[in-house]
């Protein structure tokens, strides 16, 4: 009995570590903590999604078991993740110092919070409660978003200590060696409102739903203003900090012009010339111009920007099948004016008309509206529409051909930043998160770039180098990639001779002769070697 206590201890502690390790620990890199935090930060969203359209009668009243399913399975995830949370506080350095751990877990601030969004759905279990006001506790959820924030808050912070206040502005809304997590929050915040306040003019243009959250899509819709236009200002106040934008007045006057930030302007003006300019027009057309928040995620996806490079880099090819993509339009309009405006006066009626005609008509599409009856405007309809069928698909080829093409050049220059970085023999931690960061811009996933860079070790000659041996970081080949590779054996071999011949050259020939004459020191291969390389040394210095 007493055997079985330690030996049951024993086997929790390795669990708890083990779970520790598995979700909690953020100084770990192949774990699960990074998908295990979005994952509860997905939740917290789709709960406060479901706070929100549980107002909305048309779509609650009809699947309330759905919304009262998703409550549960929502209280028991974050039951389970307050629960582990507890359960490996003793691992955690910020509570494992603690006389108590468990209980120094208990009263941090997270803790609490974490509790109070769960503490009263089981309460109410026991006591008469109000239900919509423990539905309303689900906004305090909002709140475990910030155990994400915190730390990197700190964390920039401490790597920003030095810097002045603009450069610290810079950093959280670009990329820097010292930007950190909390600039990839600040994105991402910014990708998540865009995402809302689209998502808000959508709805907005249904009846049903706008009737019921029209003060909402008001709040909502002034938070995301707020949001951008602060975002928009911090952008262009720190922009000297980049080399491009120097000079105080024309550096901020150039950035502003750049077409991202006319994206960033445009996404906030229309709310601003309605507010101030309502008096005197009728400015409500501009509430579309809203969906233009949507081209502000090109800022935050490497695929647009890499159209972008591709649509820069082909634009004469595209300006020459646009000309001649307007010809024949122009032509077809003509002739089909020509051929049916005696027959359909009211279709054909003059040339302009007949372009809507010769558009639909060579794009293959042919609403039907207009059609030609004449047997001249039928064949030539036939012709026009085969016609069409190639020249409006030269953009679209040229467009895919040249962004294969254009990310064909991108990893090719991945390779060789790879290749460069394997000179040494080893890939050092910051040249991994170079890798990393880059493959997550190229879309390669984890499988594709352990392909690349097995590639390029074995181009290299580098392959499963020993980072941590004994001399200090030299790679040692594993021997059964040498026996799988002869040539690249041959190779290190060559390299290890001249290795030993360069050693023999500089050193005591007399105290290598000594040493190696004694049977204890050497093997006779060895001594035999020795002598090989002694004599070629002395014939070169003859």
């Amino acid at each position: 009995m007493n055997t079985k206590i330690p030996l049951i201890s024993s086997m929790n502690l390795r669990l708890r570590k083990k779970v520790y390790d598995l979700l909690f620990n953020p100084d770990l890199k192949n774990n699960f903590h990074r998908q295990f935090e979005q994952f509860i930060t997905y939740m917290i969203v789709l709960n406060m999604a479901g706070l929100v359209l549980e107002h909305i009668p048309v779509i609650y009243e009809s699947r309330q078991r759905l919304f009262h399913l998703f409550d549960v399975f929502s209280l028991g995830i974050f039951t389970i993740e307050y629960a582990l949370r507890l359960y490996v506080a003793p691992e955690d350095p910020a509570f494992s110092s603690a006389k108590v751990p468990r209980f120094a877990f208990f009263k941090s601030p997270f803790a609490l919070i974490d509790l109070i969004s769960i503490l009263p759905f089981y309460l109410g279990a026991f006591f008469d409660a109000d239900l919509r006001v423990l539905r309303a506790l689900r906004l305090l959820r909002l709140f475990k978003l910030f155990r994400a924030v915190a730390p990197a808050v700190q964390d920039f912070l401490e790597q920003n200590k030095d810097k002045s206040f603009r450069y610290k502005i810079y950093a959280l809304v670009n990329e820097t060696p010292t930007s950190g997590e909390l600039h990839h929050i600040f994105d991402l915040t910014i990708v998540i409102w865009v995402i809302i306040s689209v998502l808000c003019v959508i709805l907005e243009s249904v009846h049903s739903i706008n009737y019921y959250l029209h003060s909402e899509f008001v709040i909502l819709d002034i938070m995301a203003v707020a949001i951008f236009s602060t975002e928009y200002l911090m952008r262009i106040y720190s922009c000297p900090e980049d080399p491009r934008y120097q000079s105080w007045f024309m550096g901020r006057l150039k950035n502003a012009t750049s077409p991202t930030s006319i994206i960033d302007l445009l996404a906030i003006l229309p709310f601003y010339l309605e507010s101030l300019l309502h008096h005197l027009f009728d400015l409500r057309f501009l509430r579309v111009f809203r969906l233009m928040r949507l081209l502000k995620l090109a800022r935050y996806s490497g695929a647009t920007q890499s159209l972008f490079v591709v649509i820069k880099r082909e634009w004469p090819v595209m300006k020459a099948s646009a000309f001649i993509m307007i010809l024949l339009v122009m032509l077809a309009a003509c002739l089909g004016y020509l051929f049916e405006h005696e027959a359909q006066p009211d279709k054909f009626e003059n040339i302009p008309q007949s372009i809507y005609w010769a558009v639909v008509t060579l794009a293959s599409v042919g609403y039907g509206d207009i059609s030609p009856i004449t047997p001249a405007g039928r064949a030539m309809t036939i012709v026009l529409a085969l016609l069409g069928i190639g020249i409006f698909a030269i953009p679209a080829a040229i467009l895919s051909s040249a962004l294969s093409d254009q990310l064909r050049i991108e990893r090719e220059k991945m390779m060789n930043e790879l290749y460069h970085m394997l000179e040494d023999g080893v890939i050092s931690a910051e040249e991994q998160e170079l890798i990393e960061a880059e493959a997550k811009r190229l879309h390669l996933s984890k499988s594709e770039l352990d392909r690349l860079l097995e590639k390029a070790k074995v181009q290299m000659g580098v392959e499963h180098a020993d980072t941590s041996s004994a001399h200090g970081g030299t790679p040692v080949l594993d021997l059964s990639f040498l026996s799988n590779h002869p040539t690249v054996a041959a190779e290190e071999l060559k390299i290890a001779i001249s290795k030993l011949q360069q050693i023999v050259s500089v050193s005591d020939v007399d105290e290598l002769v000594k040493y190696f004459a004694d049977p204890n020191n050497a093997t006779p291969l060895q001594s035999e070697l020795f002598n090989i390389l002694l004599e070629s040394a002395q014939k070169q210095k003859s």
